[in-house]
């Protein structure tokens, strides 16, 4: 590989080479006497795993270029397949694995895989529906007889890591669908080492630290950072129904320093620690993304991790991390224009991203330079530009159209999907999701804002605001999902309403749980499925 390439394996063999018996992965293979047991590979072994998978992939026909569908559990062979695709110069195409089957089935007929690399259930799903998989090649199964084949094959010689351009497709990575369909976002090489290099600045990440990443896409950053992984036991199709225990246990055993989750699992993490009596001193950082955190979560980690710094990171597949906001902000300045409806506070954009606001449009926009910039304060489309900006959806240039703007430098820029606002400092503040926005005669409401007022309820565990009838003429109404044994009454959510201007028209209140929530984070609420789930007899009387 020459000394130009944008290749994201790049970092691998190099940290193989300068710290070959620090511990690259950790995963878990079992529970006894209290303690969880551990399969490890060091930097020097997964280097030389992802070598030996590289010549066997290979074999069966692998070439730079091609797409190669992975349906690998989170652990070691996920970790160690990705680097050699990257090293072959492969496209790893990642579909989240709970998104439903009809919606998974239509990402693999849009992708159009060359290979699939799977478990033996996900080679059998192939067979089960052929015509979503005639495009493929070559059927590779991930079981004992291929590490037996890759363990024998490690003594050969280095691979040598294809050359790739900053600008050549590195991964097809998708979104979790949680306001459309799940569209395949197009990841470049140069892309992925922007990501890598704005993390550890904004973060201050250092070599040997520990991370326990409960998103299992983050655990591909952790080579290029240095970082030990330690892969947490969780359904990654079913995040938030994790055993607490598992991540508490992990993170104590390993001395975790670093770890991000969702706000709902974070939540539960800390009550349950709350409750054990227990603290996580090894923590220095804490990042919670997903949905909006909010400060009671804040605090409560504070508590369960006294030495953690915590960070709420924005962004979204197509532009990650936009900005950040840590634990001191949030408590100490914003939260209180937060309860009031002003929205979330996600800190400023980082250096090298680009935000700018502009009034929310439907429509596709052709002439950047048309574009009118929105003041401080004044509610829009939020538009993001920089190095961290993907180019395009895969195959979708109807998306493409209505979610790239291309300025007259040549830049794109990404219309994030979100609504909100830039305050006279330059820190940005979340509205809601511009699909989810309640349209009514008299104007729009926007979720973030009004669900605020009604998530400072002691009974309420989350609330979701909804339109009920035609965009223009929309009744809002408002779904609550309580707290365990917790009784709402009708009246008091209507007083509640009637104290802030944004809120009065909310005369409905429906009650409904568990909410739909996306399958990445279990975090995100689907509050456009929401409003045709709710029916009078889960009406607030």
């Amino acid at each position: 590989m020459s000394e130009d390439s944008a290749n994201i394996a790049r970092f691998l063999p190099a940290l193989a080479a300068s710290n070959p018996h620090g511990i690259a992965v950790k995963a878990p293979k079992g529970v006894h006497g209290g303690q969880i047991e551990y399969i490890s590979q060091s930097f020097a072994q997964l280097n030389s795993g992802a070598d030996a998978s590289a010549r066997q992939l290979e074999a069966y026909g692998v070439v730079k270029g091609a797409r190669v569908l992975l349906m690998v559990k989170p652990g070691i062979d996920l970790i160690q397949l990705c680097f050699a695709l990257f090293k072959i110069g492969a496209v790893p195409v990642v579909i989240d694995p709970g998104m439903g089957l009809k919606s998974f089935l239509n990402c693999v007929r849009r992708s159009k895989p060359a290979f699939l690399v799977g478990i033996p259930l996900a080679i059998a799903l192939s067979h089960l529906f052929r015509p979503t998989f005639s495009s493929l090649k070559a059927r590779i199964c991930i079981g004992r007889s291929w590490r037996r084949k890759v363990g024998a094959a490690q003594p050969a010689a280095p691979y040598r890591v294809a050359h790739s351009d900053a600008r050549e497709l590195a991964a097809i990575l998708f979104t979790s669908g949680s306001t459309g369909m799940p569209k395949g976002v197009c990841y470049e090489h140069g892309m992925f080492a922007a990501q890598v290099d704005l993390i550890r600045a904004s973060y201050s990440i250092q070599p040997g630290e520990v991370d326990l990443p409960m998103l299992p896409i983050f655990a591909l950053f952790n080579p290029a950072l240095g970082m030990t992984t330690v892969v947490p036991a969780m359904n990654p199709s079913r995040p938030a129904a994790v055993d607490p225990w598992n991540i508490v246990q992990a993170i104590k055993q390993n001395s975790v320093t670093n770890s991000f989750g969702s706000p709902v699992l974070w939540t539960k993490i800390g009550r349950y620690c709350e409750q054990q009596g227990i603290t996580l001193p090894t923590l220095k950082r804490v990042l919670m993304a997903g949905a909006p955190v909010g400060p009671g979560l804040m605090e409560l980690m504070s508590r369960v991790a006294p030495n953690a710094q915590l960070h709420s990171p924005y962004g979204a597949t197509e532009c990650l991390p936009v900005s950040s906001v840590d634990a001191a902000t949030v408590l100490g300045e914003t939260w209180a224009a937060t309860v009031t409806g002003k929205g979330t506070c996600v800190g400023k954009p980082l250096p090298g991203v680009d935000v700018i606001i502009i009034p929310i449009n439907d429509d596709p926009i052709l002439d950047f330079s048309r574009l009118k910039l929105l003041p401080a304060h004044a509610v829009g489309e939020i538009v993001v530009g920089g190095a961290i900006v993907t180019q395009a959806y895969d195959r979708l240039p109807e998306e493409n159209a209505k979610a790239k703007i291309r300025h007259f430098d040549g830049r794109l820029w990404h219309r994030i999907g979100d609504l909100g606002y830039l305050d006279e400092q330059g820190r940005l503040w979340f509205c809601g999701r511009k699909a989810e926005r309640v349209r009514t005669a008299a104007g729009d409401l926007y979720t973030d804002c009004c669900e605020a007022i009604f998530n400072a309820h002691p009974g309420v565990f989350r609330s979701a605001l909804i339109g009920l009838g035609a965009p223009g003429s929309q009744v809002p109404a408002l779904v609550i999902e309580p707290e365990p044994g917790a009784r709402l009454a009708h009246d008091e959510l209507c007083d509640l309403a009637q104290r802030h201007p944004h809120t009065a028209a909310i005369q409905q209140f429906y009650q409904y749980a568990p909410f739909p929530v996306d399958v990445r984070h279990n975090a995100k609420i689907h509050r456009l499925t929401l409003a045709h789930l709710v029916r009078d007899k889960h009406r607030i009387q």
